[in-house]
């Protein structure tokens, strides 16, 4: 149980990492905006397109983390522990093909 934790740590690490920084991004944006007293049609453009990028970056993440755990899940049933690349490998591997999905469903999504 340990193994699976050790594994998670840096993997949620780079997710707080990710999260902060999009968080930071967004309130400089709508900080701008307020500050520069843009008109409102530019500012429901913007808006409207963040709004697009956000269910974009749900996919994105909803399939990495379904793959994640699924990687997980199959370290744990192949006993491999913190101390094995392969365990590694695992998850890179799913993690890579998680976002090849996702690069494809969202690309379906604006060509439809």
């Amino acid at each position: 149980m340990f193994d699976i934790i050790a594994i998670l740590i840096p993997i949620i690490l780079a997710i707080c990492i990710v999260l902060v920084i999009r968080i930071i991004n967004d309130t400089s944006l709508r900080k701008r905006l307020a500050e520069t007293q843009t008109e409102k049609s530019i500012v429901e453009k913007i808006l409207d397109t963040q709004s697009e990028q956000r269910s974009r970056s749900l996919i994105s993440w909803g399939v990495s983390i379904l793959s994640i755990g699924i990687s997980v899940t199959i370290v744990g049933l192949l006993d491999l522990n913190a101390n094995d690349p392969l365990a590694y490998g695992i998850i890179f591997i799913a993690c890579g093909l998680s976002l090849l999905v996702a690069y494809i469903l969202t690309k379906q999504k604006t060509n439809t």
